[in-house]
Formats: C-alpha cells, structure tokens, sequence
C-alpha cells in the first residue's frame, strides 16, 4: 500500500513536470524572434508617430523653462527686497499655494527654508493676503492658483484681476468669507 502511493505521487509529479517544462521553455524564447528582428519591425512604426510627439513635448519644456525665467525676471526687476530673489520667489510662491490649499505641515517645512534663505517673512504675509482677498477658486483649476500667487507676489497690493475684484466685492457685501 506504501509503495502504491509512492508511485501515485511520482506519476503525479511526473504529469506536472511533463506539463510545466515546455510552457517553460516556450515563454523564454521558444517562437520569438532574433532581438535585431524584433527592434527593425517596431522601429519604423514608432518613429512617425514618437517624432511628433518628441518635439511637442521639447517644445513645451523649453516653453515653461522661458516662462520661469521671465517670472523670475520680472520679479527681481519689481521687487527690490529679498523677495525678488529667485529662491524667496520659488519658495515663497510654493508656501503661499500651500497654504491655499490647507496643507500647513508642508508649509511649515517650507517656511523654515524661506527663513533659512533671509526672506521676506512680510512679503509672504501680504502675497498671502492677497490671493485670500481675491476670493474663492476652483479647486481643479491649478493653473489658476499659480497665476493668481505669481501675481500677488509680483503686486500683494494690487488686484491682479477683475473678475476677482467682483468676487471679492459681492463677498464682502454680502457679508461672506470666501472659502
């Protein structure tokens, strides 16, 4: 009776083995072809389509890189105190949208690099007065976070819109706080 089930196990595995082995062999390489042919026939497919695509995107970089750098710019040419300087700007525009946005802990991380850097603690209280008083947002629209920060850092005391100047007026008439 042993060796019956000895020999039920060894035929069982023999069974498995015998299945397992050639999906093995065939998934490492038993019908594929040569990596040389493989990389011709994609290649010329790829390349109409990927080109386009490249140059877009590389485009699209250099685009928001000049962009920067005009932001960067303008506000050392506006600002005469250390709140022009590129790395008050970067972090302090970063801090104003997070705290826009309710996240404090990274703020606060990012208040400590502001301080570090010898930046304007006041400029950062009037940037973030600023976007406060121009009223509520679109929490989906990113787009228009920044550019509302970048202008209240560039102009604390100026409205950088109209359309937000009436937002800001019919909510204080109204006797709301914006969101």
């Amino acid at each position: 009776m042993r060796f019956a089930s000895l020999t039920a196990a060894l035929v069982a595995g023999g069974f498995l083995l015998a299945t397992v082995a050639p999906a093995a062999a065939q998934a490492q390489g038993g019908e594929q072809k040569p990596p040389e042919q493989a990389q011709g026939e994609q290649k010329p497919a790829e390349q109409p389509q990927g080109e386009p695509k490249a140059v877009d995107q590389a485009t699209a970089e250099r685009q928001a890189q000049e962009k920067a750098l005009a932001e960067y710019s303008e506000a050392a040419a506006k600002l005469s105190s250390s709140a022009g300087a590129a790395e008050c700007v970067w972090t302090g525009r970063r801090i104003v949208s997070l705290l826009w946005r309710d996240d404090m802990d990274t703020a606060r991380r990012y208040i400590d690099l502001y301080d570090r850097f010898g930046c304007s603690s006041e400029h950062l209280k009037l940037a973030f007065r600023c976007v406060i008083q121009e009223g509520p947002l679109d929490p989906k629209a990113a787009d228009r976070l920044a550019s509302r920060v970048h202008g209240c850092w560039i102009a604390p005391d100026e409205p950088t819109t109209a359309s937000s100047q009436a937002t800001t007026g019919s909510a204080i008439k109204g006797g709301t706080i914006p969101n």
